[in-house]
Formats: structure tokens, C-alpha cells, sequence
């Protein structure tokens, strides 16, 4: 029974020794992300870049309103001294002009959203790299991203956010 005691004591003793050194040890930060891409002078270039790519997709739909308000009026106003078969091939037109109009839109905002995440992504992938370049050199054992809205609370942590510009030099 002593014997069994005195385990019981030491395994309490270790388990107890472990979890405060672990929690020593643990390290925490905090960045804002996006904050950080705001700083970053690339996201200048890939802004631009996704102006100019929206605008080229919103002069496309631009140009298919045109044809289909051509096609809608010029219906109308010759509507009355069309046969029935003119009348139909008119209508199917304008139809289908409807149907590519709202395909285009669907298509551009994925494409768009595609666009977007290819412009983004060199951006990201260094940042991340800086943030684990920073997390490494000051021992942080976990950092969390605080412009996700994931984190809560953070007072025990330290925002990284000064260091990580400083890596990349901004």
C-alpha cells in the first residue's frame, strides 16, 4: 500500500512538473494579418491589377447590355410589321442574349473571386513566411491571426505586427 502511494505521488509530482514547464515554455503572439498586407507595398500593384481586370469585365457586360437593349428596341418598335415566325426568331434571340447575360455574370464573379485569390496568395505566402521567420527567432510557440475573429482575448499574448514589419523592412 506504501509502495502504491508513493507511485501514485511521483506520477502526481511529474505530471504536475510537466504541465508547468510545458506552460513555461509556452509562448504566445498575436498579428494582425491584414494589417499587415494593408502595409505590404505589393498589395498597391494587385489592387491595380484587380481594378483594371474588374473594369475589363464590367465594360464586357457593358457591351452585352447594349446589344440587348439594341435587340429589345429594335423588337418593340418592329414588332407590329413582323410575321410570326420573324417574331419568334426575335424573341428567342433576346431570350438567349438573357441567358448569356446572366451566365457571363455568374462566370465573372467566380472568375473574378479566382482572380483575386492569384493576385493574393504571393502576398500571403510572405507574410506567413515572415510571420514563422519571427515566430522562430523569438521563441513564440503559437501565434494567432486576430483579423480572422477567432481570438477572443489576447492580453497574455505580444502583437508581432512591428516585428514582422520589420522583417520585411516596412
Amino acid at each position: 500500500m506504501k509502495n502504491i502511494l508513493k507511485a501514485v505521488l511521483i506520477v502526481a509530482f511529474m505530471l504536475t512538473a510537466t504541465i508547468a514547464w510545458s506552460q513555461a515554455n509556452l509562448k504566445i503572439g498575436h498579428i494582425d494579418s491584414q494589417a499587415l498586407i494593408e502595409l505590404m507595398p505589393e498589395k498597391d500593384s494587385v489592387e491595380a491589377q484587380l481594378m483594371a481586370y474588374q473594369r475589363s469585365l464590367e465594360e464586357q457586360i457593358g457591351a452585352m447590355y447594349v446589344e440587348y437593349q439594341s435587340k429589345v428596341t429594335d423588337y418593340q418598335n418592329n414588332v407590329d410589321g413582323m410575321s410570326d415566325i420573324i417574331k419568334q426568331t426575335k424573341e428567342r434571340e433576346i431570350a438567349d442574349l438573357e441567358t448569356r447575360i446572366t451566365e457571363f455574370q455568374q462566370n465573372a464573379e467566380a472568375d473574378f473571386g479566382l482572380k483575386q485569390q492569384e493576385l493574393y496568395d504571393p502576398l500571403i505566402t510572405k507574410a506567413r513566411e515572415a510571420i514563422k521567420v519571427v515566430a522562430e527567432a523569438n521563441g513564440f510557440t503559437y501565434i494567432f491571426d486576430v483579423s480572422m475573429g477567432t481570438v477572443l482575448y489576447f492580453e497574455a499574448g505580444e502583437d508581432v505586427l512591428p516585428l514582422v514589419k520589420a522583417k520585411l523592412g516596412l
